[in-house]
Protein backbone atom coordinates (compact mmCIF):
# COMPACT_ATOMS: atom_id res chain seq x y z
CA UNK A 1 0.00 0.00 0.00
CA UNK A 2 1.39 3.31 -0.69
CA UNK A 3 0.53 6.82 -0.40
CA UNK A 4 1.31 9.87 -2.48
CA UNK A 5 2.51 13.54 -0.83
CA UNK A 6 4.06 16.77 -3.33
CA UNK A 7 6.79 18.60 -1.26
CA UNK A 8 7.72 22.12 -2.92
CA UNK A 9 6.61 20.47 -6.29
CA UNK A 10 8.40 17.40 -6.16
CA UNK A 11 5.84 14.37 -5.78
CA UNK A 12 6.67 11.74 -3.29
CA UNK A 13 5.90 7.93 -2.41
CA UNK A 14 5.61 6.44 1.01
CA UNK A 15 5.50 2.84 1.78
CA UNK A 16 2.78 2.38 4.23
CA UNK A 17 4.14 -0.77 4.89
CA UNK A 18 7.15 0.31 6.48
CA UNK A 19 6.46 2.37 9.46
CA UNK A 20 8.99 3.68 11.59
CA UNK A 21 7.29 4.51 15.19
CA UNK A 22 9.13 6.87 17.29
CA UNK A 23 6.89 6.79 20.31
CA UNK A 24 8.29 5.31 23.54
CA UNK A 25 5.76 2.20 24.80
CA UNK A 26 4.47 3.08 28.09
CA UNK A 27 5.24 -0.32 30.11
CA UNK A 28 3.66 -0.60 33.68
CA UNK A 29 6.21 -1.29 36.53
CA UNK A 30 9.16 -0.62 33.88
CA UNK A 31 11.65 1.84 33.32
CA UNK A 32 10.34 4.55 30.98
CA UNK A 33 10.99 7.98 30.37
CA UNK A 34 9.78 10.55 32.75
CA UNK A 35 9.91 14.19 33.02
CA UNK A 36 9.57 16.89 35.92
CA UNK A 37 9.14 14.71 38.69
CA UNK A 38 6.02 13.53 37.75
CA UNK A 39 4.78 10.28 39.66
CA UNK A 40 5.34 7.17 37.40
CA UNK A 41 3.00 5.49 34.52
CA UNK A 42 0.48 3.01 36.77
CA UNK A 43 -2.16 0.70 35.69
CA UNK A 44 -4.27 -1.27 38.59
CA UNK A 45 -6.90 -3.79 38.35
CA UNK A 46 -10.51 -2.22 39.56
CA UNK A 47 -11.55 -3.81 42.61
CA UNK A 48 -15.00 -4.14 43.94
CA UNK A 49 -16.35 -6.47 46.08
CA UNK A 50 -15.30 -10.09 45.09
CA UNK A 51 -14.63 -9.19 41.64
CA UNK A 52 -10.81 -8.05 40.73
CA UNK A 53 -9.91 -7.10 36.76
CA UNK A 54 -6.90 -9.10 36.44
CA UNK A 55 -7.11 -12.40 35.08
CA UNK A 56 -4.12 -13.51 36.81
CA UNK A 57 -5.22 -13.13 40.12
CA UNK A 58 -8.68 -14.89 39.45
CA UNK A 59 -10.85 -12.47 37.19
CA UNK A 60 -12.79 -13.39 34.44
CA UNK A 61 -11.54 -10.17 32.54
CA UNK A 62 -8.90 -7.73 32.75
CA UNK A 63 -10.56 -4.32 33.73
CA UNK A 64 -7.85 -1.82 34.75
CA UNK A 65 -7.47 1.78 35.44
CA UNK A 66 -4.56 3.67 34.05
CA UNK A 67 -3.11 6.52 35.87
CA UNK A 68 -0.68 8.83 33.78
CA UNK A 69 0.87 12.43 33.48
CA UNK A 70 0.96 13.17 29.71
CA UNK A 71 3.53 15.79 29.95
CA UNK A 72 5.51 14.16 32.29
CA UNK A 73 4.98 10.06 31.12
CA UNK A 74 6.77 8.98 27.81
CA UNK A 75 5.59 10.70 24.16
CA UNK A 76 2.91 13.27 23.94
CA UNK A 77 1.33 16.09 21.99
CA UNK A 78 0.32 19.31 23.50
CA UNK A 79 -1.40 22.30 21.97
CA UNK A 80 -1.52 25.77 23.25
CA UNK A 81 -3.64 24.97 25.90
CA UNK A 82 -0.63 24.11 27.77
CA UNK A 83 0.04 27.67 28.36
CA UNK A 84 -3.00 29.68 27.88
CA UNK A 85 -5.45 30.56 30.49
CA UNK A 86 -8.59 28.93 28.69
CA UNK A 87 -8.84 25.32 28.73
CA UNK A 88 -8.05 24.63 25.00
CA UNK A 89 -8.06 20.95 24.08
CA UNK A 90 -5.79 18.89 21.55
CA UNK A 91 -8.52 17.75 20.40
CA UNK A 92 -10.19 20.51 18.97
CA UNK A 93 -6.96 22.21 17.49
CA UNK A 94 -5.44 18.93 16.10
CA UNK A 95 -7.76 17.55 13.22
CA UNK A 96 -5.26 16.86 10.29
CA UNK A 97 -3.00 13.83 11.26
CA UNK A 98 -0.56 13.22 8.06
CA UNK A 99 1.84 15.93 7.38
CA UNK A 100 4.99 16.37 5.17
CA UNK A 101 7.72 16.11 7.60
CA UNK A 102 11.84 16.62 7.76
CA UNK A 103 13.96 14.92 10.44
CA UNK A 104 16.91 16.10 11.30
CA UNK A 105 19.80 15.89 13.83
CA UNK A 106 21.58 18.15 15.71
CA UNK A 107 24.02 18.32 18.42
CA UNK A 108 23.04 20.59 21.05
CA UNK A 109 26.13 23.29 21.62
CA UNK A 110 27.28 24.30 25.91
CA UNK A 111 27.35 27.51 26.59
CA UNK A 112 29.06 28.94 29.25
CA UNK A 113 26.47 28.35 31.75
CA UNK A 114 26.97 24.80 31.14
CA UNK A 115 23.23 24.63 29.26
CA UNK A 116 23.23 22.49 26.32
CA UNK A 117 21.37 24.42 23.88
CA UNK A 118 20.21 23.49 19.95
CA UNK A 119 20.90 26.82 17.92
CA UNK A 120 18.65 28.92 15.64
CA UNK A 121 21.86 29.06 13.45
CA UNK A 122 22.10 24.64 13.75
CA UNK A 123 18.46 24.70 12.84
CA UNK A 124 18.40 27.51 9.81
CA UNK A 125 21.54 25.42 8.32
CA UNK A 126 19.58 22.00 9.13
CA UNK A 127 16.45 22.86 7.22
CA UNK A 128 18.20 24.58 4.28
CA UNK A 129 15.19 26.44 3.59
CA UNK A 130 12.83 23.34 2.65
CA UNK A 131 9.03 24.00 3.38
CA UNK A 132 7.62 21.12 5.45
CA UNK A 133 4.39 20.55 7.15
CA UNK A 134 6.62 18.79 10.79
CA UNK A 135 9.86 18.86 11.57
CA UNK A 136 11.38 15.93 13.39
CA UNK A 137 14.66 16.45 15.48
CA UNK A 138 17.05 14.16 16.59
CA UNK A 139 19.35 15.75 19.40
CA UNK A 140 23.05 14.13 19.45
CA UNK A 141 24.10 12.08 20.81
CA UNK A 142 21.14 9.38 20.21
CA UNK A 143 21.67 6.26 22.57
CA UNK A 144 18.82 3.92 23.04
CA UNK A 145 18.75 4.57 26.91
CA UNK A 146 17.26 8.16 26.17
CA UNK A 147 13.96 6.51 25.53
CA UNK A 148 14.33 5.03 29.43
CA UNK A 149 15.74 8.04 30.87
CA UNK A 150 14.72 9.87 33.90
CA UNK A 151 14.83 13.61 33.25
CA UNK A 152 13.88 14.99 35.99
CA UNK A 153 16.39 17.40 37.65
CA UNK A 154 19.31 17.30 35.19
CA UNK A 155 18.77 20.25 33.51
CA UNK A 156 17.99 18.62 29.99
CA UNK A 157 19.45 20.24 26.32
CA UNK A 158 16.76 22.89 24.67
CA UNK A 159 15.92 24.97 22.37
CA UNK A 160 16.89 28.53 21.43
CA UNK A 161 13.38 30.37 21.07
CA UNK A 162 14.84 31.95 18.59
CA UNK A 163 15.35 28.50 16.32
CA UNK A 164 11.68 27.94 16.92
CA UNK A 165 11.13 31.15 14.80
CA UNK A 166 12.72 30.20 11.95
CA UNK A 167 10.37 26.93 12.01
CA UNK A 168 7.80 29.33 11.83
CA UNK A 169 9.15 31.16 9.32
CA UNK A 170 9.32 28.46 7.24
CA UNK A 171 6.08 27.38 7.82
CA UNK A 172 6.46 24.20 9.65
CA UNK A 173 3.26 23.68 11.70
CA UNK A 174 4.30 20.49 14.29
CA UNK A 175 8.10 20.00 16.11
CA UNK A 176 8.63 16.86 17.69
CA UNK A 177 11.67 16.60 20.01
CA UNK A 178 13.05 13.49 21.70
CA UNK A 179 13.96 15.94 25.00
CA UNK A 180 11.16 16.65 27.76
CA UNK A 181 10.96 20.06 26.57
CA UNK A 182 11.71 22.87 23.93
CA UNK A 183 12.60 24.94 26.69
CA UNK A 184 15.22 24.97 29.60
CA UNK A 185 13.53 22.60 32.75
CA UNK A 186 13.92 25.50 34.99
CA UNK A 187 13.61 29.28 33.05
CA UNK A 188 11.40 31.27 35.93
CA UNK A 189 7.90 29.90 33.96
CA UNK A 190 9.35 32.55 31.25
CA UNK A 191 8.90 29.10 28.08
CA UNK A 192 10.23 31.50 25.67
CA UNK A 193 10.19 28.87 23.18
CA UNK A 194 6.65 27.69 23.89
CA UNK A 195 5.55 31.09 23.25
CA UNK A 196 6.97 31.66 19.87
CA UNK A 197 6.15 28.36 19.02
CA UNK A 198 2.48 29.16 19.59
CA UNK A 199 2.61 33.21 18.70
CA UNK A 200 1.28 33.51 21.94
CA UNK A 201 -0.75 35.43 23.09
CA UNK A 202 -1.00 38.04 19.57
CA UNK A 203 -0.36 36.12 16.87
CA UNK A 204 -1.96 33.08 17.85
CA UNK A 205 -1.27 29.37 15.96
CA UNK A 206 -4.22 27.46 17.28
CA UNK A 207 -3.09 24.45 15.20
CA UNK A 208 0.32 23.86 15.91
CA UNK A 209 1.55 20.87 18.10
CA UNK A 210 4.66 20.42 19.87
CA UNK A 211 5.41 16.70 20.63
CA UNK A 212 8.51 16.10 22.88
CA UNK A 213 10.08 13.00 24.44
CA UNK A 214 9.89 10.57 21.12
CA UNK A 215 12.97 8.45 20.32
CA UNK A 216 14.16 8.36 16.66
CA UNK A 217 16.13 4.86 15.71
CA UNK A 218 19.57 5.41 14.92
CA UNK A 219 19.57 3.88 11.56
CA UNK A 220 17.07 6.51 9.93
CA UNK A 221 18.72 9.00 7.94
CA UNK A 222 17.75 12.48 7.71
CA UNK A 223 15.50 13.45 5.14
CA UNK A 224 11.76 13.58 4.72
CA UNK A 225 9.03 11.21 5.34
CA UNK A 226 5.35 11.27 6.02
CA UNK A 227 4.49 11.44 9.37
CA UNK A 228 0.76 10.06 10.87
CA UNK A 229 0.56 11.84 14.31
CA UNK A 230 -1.81 9.78 16.45
CA UNK A 231 -3.91 11.01 18.97
CA UNK A 232 -6.51 9.93 21.70
CA UNK A 233 -9.91 12.40 22.22
CA UNK A 234 -8.77 13.35 25.34
CA UNK A 235 -10.02 17.34 25.85
CA UNK A 236 -7.05 18.31 27.25
CA UNK A 237 -4.59 20.47 26.61
CA UNK A 238 -2.18 17.44 25.90
CA UNK A 239 -2.07 13.24 25.41
CA UNK A 240 0.14 10.51 25.22
CA UNK A 241 0.72 10.63 21.30
CA UNK A 242 2.15 7.74 18.86
CA UNK A 243 3.86 9.27 16.07
CA UNK A 244 4.81 7.13 13.24
CA UNK A 245 7.02 8.04 10.15
CA UNK A 246 6.82 6.98 6.50
CA UNK A 247 10.74 7.16 4.69
CA UNK A 248 9.56 9.41 1.13
CA UNK A 249 10.71 8.03 -2.54
CA UNK A 250 11.09 10.71 -4.96
CA UNK A 251 8.48 9.76 -7.66
CA UNK A 252 10.63 10.06 -11.43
Amino acid sequence: MEAFITIQDTRYRANLHRPVDISIPLVPDATAPNAYYAPPFRVEPVREGSFVGDTRLGGAVNFVNVMLNPHGNGTHTECYGHIAKERISLHHCLCRFHFSAKLISILPVRQENGDKVILADQIREAMDGQKVEAVVLRSLPNPAEKARRTWSGTNPPYLEAKGLQVLVDLGVRHILVDLPSIDREEDGGKLAAHHVWWGFPDSLREDATITEMIYVPEEQKDGLYLLNLQVPSFVLDAGPSKPVLYPLTEVS
